[in-house]
């Protein structure tokens, strides 16, 4: 049977060409497309406002600061990163950099190898005072900082440790950041107790079964623990001003002070410079594993 002939338009016969293709009217639901679309790209420049001025407030000399308040800088320069590039107080720009470097990836790694040994003894170990020594280490968290500051620097102090890294490295590797613990707690309970008989059953002990049944499958929880860590370690000020004294020690949070003395003039060009350098190393390591930050948030256990 021969198949129907598609319908011709009168306008197509008279021409002898092709009508115009319609154009598709946009429904209700392509208009809220285009709204929520246009709310997106004003929020994105808003929240980037800031970070888009840093950038080229870096080339603004320091007579512009306080008078030009518009984004482009009227004389543009490079004097602040060769500024910057010289150092301040004697010591580099690359050994602030450095200290920095030092204190958050060591806290990195301190503070994910101790938070995962802890949240598998209380999600994994039966043992007595389990409820006890959980509801104290989730009650630290009410605690702020400038509770334990004196009996810590008081330690530290008599330790003979004060104006080294070690009072900003110890304590990571001792499992005191009760947000992680409890994070990785709640993600391995999740997990099925099978693979742990059956790891049992083969005759694999806790480290075994820790090391290697546990940890590759809270791997998202671990990454997502070690982002937050090197952002806290990487802005934190508040800790290596207590403890640090000598400038060839100081990170980046506090070397950027030295730029802005109230009892002479500041340099307020190298200080917005050296900020937006610090900035770099977060800005990269978060995107660098932003995937894994999202599946350590929207993973709950295993899928499947």
């Amino acid at each position: 049977m021969a198949e129907s002939a598609a319908p011709v338009s009168t306008e197509a016969v008279v021409t002898g060409q092709p009508a115009p293709k319609r154009r598709p009217k946009l429904g209700r639901r392509g208009w809220q497309t285009v709204i929520w679309f246009v709310v997106l790209i004003a929020i994105t420049a808003i929240v980037l406002y800031p970070l888009v001025w840093l950038l080229f407030a870096t080339f603004k000399p320091n007579s512009e600061f306080g008078s030009n308040l518009g984004l482009l800088p009227e004389a543009p320069t490079i004097d602040n990163y060769l500024k910057v590039m010289e150092g301040i107080a004697g010591v580099p720009m690359w050994r602030f950099f450095a200290n920095s470097l030092i204190i958050a990836v060591g806290s990195v790694i301190g503070t994910v190898l101790s938070s995962a040994l802890a949240a598998y003894a209380f999600a994994r170990i039966q043992f007595k005072g389990l409820a006890i020594l959980f509801a104290a280490m989730i009650g630290t968290l009410l605690l702020p900082f400038h509770v334990v500051i004196i009996p810590q620097y008081i330690i530290f102090n008599q330790l003979e440790l004060v104006d080294t890294f070690w009072p900003l490295l110890l304590p990571k590797f001792l499992a005191t950041e009760a947000f992680f613990v409890f994070l990785l707690v709640q993600f391995i309970r999740q997990l099925p107790r099978d693979m742990d008989e059956a790891a049992l059953i083969d005759g694999a002990g806790h480290v075994r079964i820790f090391w290697s049944v546990i940890l590759p499958l809270i791997k998202p929880a671990l990454i997502t623990c070690a982002i937050f860590a090197f952002i806290w370690s990487w802005n934190d000020f508040l800790g290596p001003l207590l403890y640090l004294t000598s400038p060839e020690n100081y990170p980046l949070p506090i070397a950027l002070r030295l730029y802005n003395d109230q009892t002479s003039t500041s340099d307020f060009g190298a200080t917005v410079t050296a900020s937006f350098i610090a900035l770099i190393p977060v800005l990269l390591f978060f995107l660098v594993f932003q995937r894994f930050l999202v599946d350590g948030v929207a993973t709950q256990g295993l899928k499947g």
